[in-house]
């Protein structure tokens, strides 16, 4: 593939990149928290049906014989069904916060259930049929003797469509009876793609390629990530709630509390491991790949490649190959360093490879396809959170705390 056409085409366009700011403030019951959601993001839910005619992954499995328009109904219906029982019998509350939404955004609850499982659903593996999800990302966490404060940090790069960059938002959650957060998010999503609460539990949520199917219909990850948040203290707690409940999805989590505690929880539909650091080192990083054995035997085969039904940039390419040399390459960075302040996580994760050409195989992410979108700085013990929506090589972080 040509390298500059790789590095440039899929570029953010500045011009549709949201500012950085608490999009939505959103507190009570469920129902409220997710109408208030609605209310403060109408504009940007607003845009789901546009997006979804220009989402390449979304329309390739659309006959040739059919109008796009009866497409998309049709997909809105069948991902209505995949939710609303999970979301009865699993997790009520995540129903009353997507009937909020709804009803603040003034859209029709079955738009919102696709939107929810969008992700999970184009990451189903059919046979030999790889559907890419819609993101990639990395995160690496530090603690203790690698931390230049001591205080454990993690720095995360969300590489995912530049298309939907618009719909990112931040929202300060304030539940009934839960713990405070502040979660990261696109805009009609219930659950959290990453977020720090109240006592300084962080979670980050990196998408996985998984080949195993869901014993039972179940909700999303991110729902289980907002749950945690919501409910949970330390790295432990999140870590045992969200591998006990039924999920719809692979990913690697990367968790930290104040205490120092650090994880890496790689999940899939079935199956769950938890990775810490060997003993004596204070330092994690993944990409989109499983490290544990028993993940491995999950993931899509070392020499999956993409099928000519997926998104035109990734036919005929290795579907594990980034995340191979991503992790190689953190590696080698991570090596350089006795001990990490924020800065120099920052330098880490805006690296353009041994030769200085950003591609899809640099932890900074320039592709056709996947982009880093957006840069995020979690640290648990001050309870902050610093964030912009560019790539890490541009960032110009701006700081939340929760509770603020």
């Amino acid at each position: 593939m040509n390298d500059s056409k790789h590095r440039t085409a899929a570029a953010p366009d500045k011009n549709l990149t949201p500012p950085v700011r608490i999009d939505a403030k959103c507190s009570g019951d469920p129902f409220k928290i997710g109408r208030k959601q609605g209310e403060a993001l109408r504009g940007k839910i607003a845009l789901v049906h546009a997006l979804l005619h220009r989402l390449e992954a979304f329309r390739l499995p659309k006959p040739a014989w059919m109008p796009f328009p009866v497409y998309r109904w049709l997909a809105v219906r069948k991902g209505a069904r995949m939710l609303l029982e999970p979301l009865r019998q699993q997790q009520p509350d995540m129903l009353r916060r997507l009937e909020g939404i709804a009803a603040g955004a003034g859209v029709r609850l079955s738009l919102l259930m696709l939107c929810n499982v969008l992700e999970p659903l184009l990451a189903s593996v059919r046979g030999r049929y790889v559907t890419p999800p819609l993101g990639g990302c990395s995160a690496v966490a530090v603690r203790g003797g690698r931390s230049a404060t001591g205080e454990p940090m993690i720095a995360r790069n969300f590489d995912y469509l530049p298309l939907l960059q618009p719909l990112y938002s931040l929202r300060a959650t304030r539940p009934a009876g839960g713990f405070r957060s502040i979660d990261f998010i696109a805009a009609p999503l219930a659950g959290a793609i990453d977020g720090i609460n109240e006592h300084g539990l962080c979670i980050t949520y990196d998408y996985a390629f998984v080949v195993d199917e869901p014993p039972m219909p179940a909700v999303p990850i991110s729902m289980a990530i907002s749950r945690a948040l919501e409910t949970c203290r330390t790295v432990a707690q999140a870590a045992d709630l969200i591998a006990s409940r039924p999920r719809w999805g692979g990913g690697l989590l990367m968790l930290a509390d104040p205490t120092g505690d650090i994880a890496s929880l790689e999940l899939s539909n079935t199956r769950a491991q938890l990775r810490r650091p060997a003993a004596g080192e204070d330092l994690l990083f993944h990409s989109n790949a499983f490290c544990t054995a028993s993940m491995r035997e999950v993931q899509v085969p070392d020499d999956a490649v993409f099928t000519m039904r997926v998104p035109v940039p990734l036919r005929n390419s290795s579907v594990l190959e980034s995340s191979r040399v991503r992790n190689s390459r953190f590696t080698e960075l991570l090596a350089r360093y006795s001990q990490f302040t924020a800065a120099d996580l920052a330098a880490v994760m805006s690296d353009h490879g041994p030769d200085g050409q950003p591609s899809h195989l640099s932890p900074c992410v320039h592709s056709d396809y996947w982009f880093t979108t957006a840069a995020l700085q979690f640290f648990p013990v001050s309870r902050r959170l610093r964030l912009d929506y560019a790539a890490a090589c541009q960032a110009k972080y701006q700081e939340f705390v929760v509770g603020e």
